[in-house]
């Protein structure tokens, strides 16, 4: 009799990639794939450790596995895993703990799947994540998260994922376009680029340093696929985030008018003490580059709150930056200290209540700008791909420049792309349309 196995992952795009990986192994082992909600012989949490929260959320999806059957063997892998290994296997029901590298051969290290009196731990020095697996997943959503890259070259001086996942690699270009034409076979409408640092694609591409393609020639080539109506970039850095890249979107076939491009803070003081690698002057020439060839774009930003050294001045400066840009959205994080960083250690510490309440100002002001953004494209022709879920009686859906829309749900509608004039925005902030043609 078959066993069954269920999933649930924290945090990124790139985690939900890496889940679907993992559970193409556990299927070709004989498993049976089940919600995480139902009774499985084999839990698998793929973790995240970019905020303290995603840490705290691990202990209560242990809960709720064990609450479901409190036989079943429990697995973590992810980032978290990688970082604080023995912490997670001292978590009450947990039996197996896997590193950076070991994560992607889970199925060796799982034999009778009987409970283990302690969590058993399989991790590597973070030094030893050199290689590269490629993912994808798909069956999951209406769209697909490709994995081009993964680790990090960079220093920012309040992360830990270099320390989670290693230097800076990328897939081959063969494999990343291998890996777009199976997604494309199987009739999944959009495809979304991600990567710990993908402006950072081509290094490690081979196992050596140097860049043997670049961001640029993997779009280009992406952009020629058959079959994927879009592709979408996820997050990708400032300095990274080049003017042939942005045109190359602006005339594509397939790339949409979406970018995701972290700030972390408005304050060049800051920036500086983050060790990122620009100035806020170089964040608005990337803004007004996208809006002078694509003024439909959508701009999202993520920004941290809270950072050492974040005086009512600094916050106010990047208050006032973001009001003043032309963006459509913020990811608002709120810093938190975390372990073996430089941050950790600086001086000016802000309490935490501040935090809290710059990041409810910032949370507003991306309410304000969203709607803003929503108001601008009201009139216009978009195309819409509808989504799986039915939620209260309405099916939602993203126009290729990410506004949000719904109509009463229809289970005929999923998946397929819909060109639409954008009407009007409801009450809850999402957009009614009219249909213009049905595309595929």
């Amino acid at each position: 009799m078959k066993k069954n196995v269920a999933f649930y992952t924290l945090g990124c795009k790139l985690n939900f990639s890496e889940t679907s990986t993992i559970a193409r192994t556990f299927k070709d082992e004989g498993f049976n794939r089940v919600d995480f909600s139902e009774k499985a012989d084999i839990y698998v949490i793929n973790t995240c450790s970019v905020t303290e929260n995603a840490d705290k959320r691990f202990k209560t999806i242990v809960k709720q596995a064990q609450k479901v059957n409190p036989d079943a063997f429990v697995a973590a892998v992810g980032c978290y895993a990688q970082l604080k290994p023995q912490e997670l296997a001292d978590v009450h029901g947990v039996d197996l703990v896997l590193g950076a590298t070991e994560k992607f051969k889970i199925t060796d290290y799982i034999n009778d799947l009987s409970k283990n009196d302690y969590g058993e731990v399989h991790s590597c020095e973070i030094e030893d994540a050199d290689f590269y697996v490629g993912s994808y997943s798909i069956g999951d959503r209406t769209r697909a998260f490709l994995k081009v890259q993964d680790g990090c070259d960079y220093k920012c001086t309040y992360c830990t994922i270099p320390l989670a996942r290693g230097i800076s690699r990328s897939d081959t270009m063969d494999n990343v376009l291998k890996n777009a034409r199976e997604i494309s076979e199987k009739n999944i409408k959009e495809i979304v680029l991600t990567g710990v640092n993908i402006g950072d694609y081509g290094k490690g591409e081979f196992g050596n340093k140097k860049h043997e393609h670049t961001f640029l020639d993997l779009v280009t080539e992406l952009d020629k696929v058959e079959g994927i109506e879009r592709l979408r970039i996820s997050s990708i850095e400032p300095n990274l985030l080049k003017n042939e890249t942005i045109d190359l979107v602006s005339k594509s076939r397939a790339f949409v008018p979406h970018f995701h491009v972290p700030l972390q803070s408005g304050s060049n003081t800051i920036l500086k003490k983050m060790k990122r690698r620009y100035m806020r002057e170089l964040y608005v020439d990337r803004v007004n580059k996208i809006k002078e060839v694509m003024p439909h774009a959508c701009i999202g930003v993520d920004v941290i709150v809270g950072f050492p050294g974040e005086t009512d001045e600094s916050f106010l400066e990047t208050y006032n930056f973001l009001a003043d840009l032309d963006i459509s959205y913020l990811h608002v994080f709120t810093y938190s200290e975390r372990d073996n960083t430089e941050a950790a250690n600086m001086e000016g510490v802000v309490p935490k209540n501040v935090r809290s309440k710059r990041s409810k100002m910032l949370r507003g002001l991306s309410v304000k700008k969203r709607r803003a953004f929503y108001e601008n494209q009201i009139g216009s022709s978009r195309t819409v791909l509808f989504e799986s879920e039915n939620k209260e009686g309405y099916i939602h859906g993203f126009t290729e420049n990410y506004v949000k829309v719904k109509t009463p749900w229809n289970p005929e509608l999923v998946n397929t792309l819909h060109k639409v004039e954008l009407t009007k925005i409801d009450d809850d902030g999402l957009v009614r349309f009219n249909f213009e043609e049905v595309l595929l």
